[in-house]
């Protein structure tokens, strides 16, 4: 076993949450200025600046994204979330964001990945009107997600959803059946609620997402699938899409921080090579 390239790091638990290998969710709190990473993650993060240097750009416009989309589908009503690949609790968290507006309002977050899970109670830290949930499950297993017990205390499936897949599906190859995947989990929700969804595209970008992806994959064996505006939309079958539809994540209900980073160009299509949407089940 590769020794920990960190100070300080028990050696069982390097062990337990494979630290001598790179990391998406690792990789992604990097990119956002976290400081759960250790040194194999911030190597593949700078391997993939290398290859596409968008990709702290990509990063942050999806957080911030997320919490615009978030923010939205509270101020509809909804008080229900579904948050399904939730990774590393970055803060402001999704609850934070939506409490902020129905203090009262249900999160669960769902992921299988044990380095999640360490960070977990991070994700429970719910305003007393309010409750959240997490739960250790996989998503390519979309039934188990929805009949959980912590799914079903706190979800009324008779009630809106905002089912939250915000980054997640371009790592899943054709081969697992991503749409169909999507399909299920849709399927039991509401008429009312809404998909928020982000994706990542090679559409501005494709050698230099090419170049990415393959060192990914090299520097950890980690996968990744990138999609074109189609098929992402794709994703968005059975509901209608909320104005301005599939756009990339700066052009969505922008705020006056996005403003600001598009005046500055931080964020252009190819800085920020996501596209992302919102959906809402008729």
């Amino acid at each position: 076993m590769a020794e920990p390239q960190d100070e300080n790091v028990d050696p069982q638990l390097f062990e337990q949450l494979k630290l001598d290998r790179p990391h998406t969710a690792r990789v992604y709190d990097y990119f956002l200025g976290g400081k759960d990473n250790f040194a194999i993650d911030r190597q593949a993060a700078e391997h993939l600046l290398q290859a596409f240097p968008g990709s702290r750009a990509t990063a942050v416009s999806n957080r911030m994204w997320m919490h615009r989309a978030a923010r939205y589908a509270a101020e509809q009503g909804i008080t229900q979330f579904l948050d399904i690949g939730t990774g590393i609790p970055t803060q402001p968290n999704l609850h934070e964001v939506v409490q902020e507006i129905t203090p009262s309002a249900h999160v669960v977050y769902a992921d299988n990945d044990p380095i999640v899970l360490t960070h977990a109670r991070a994700l429970l830290t719910s305003r007393p009107e309010g409750r959240t949930a997490y739960l250790d499950a996989d998503l390519t297993k979309p039934r188990t997600i929805l009949e959980s017990g912590e799914v079903n205390e706190l979800i009324d499936f008779g009630e809106p959803v905002a089912l939250s897949l915000v980054g997640v599906f371009h790592s899943l190859a054709d081969d697992l059946r991503p749409y169909e995947i999507l399909r299920q989990l849709v399927g039991p929700l509401a008429p009312g609620s809404m998909l928020i969804f982000s994706h990542a595209t090679g559409d501005f970008a494709p050698e230099m997402w090419d170049r990415a992806v393959k060192g990914f994959k090299s520097d950890g064996g980690i996968s990744a699938q990138v999609r074109s505006k189609e098929e992402v939309t794709r994703f968005f079958d059975g509901t209608e899409l909320v104005e301005p539809g599939v756009v990339t994540p700066f052009r969505w209900h922008p705020d006056a921080d996005t403003d600001r980073r598009v005046a500055r160009g931080e964020f252009t299509d190819i800085m920020c090579s996501l596209w992302v949407g919102v959906g809402r089940k008729p």
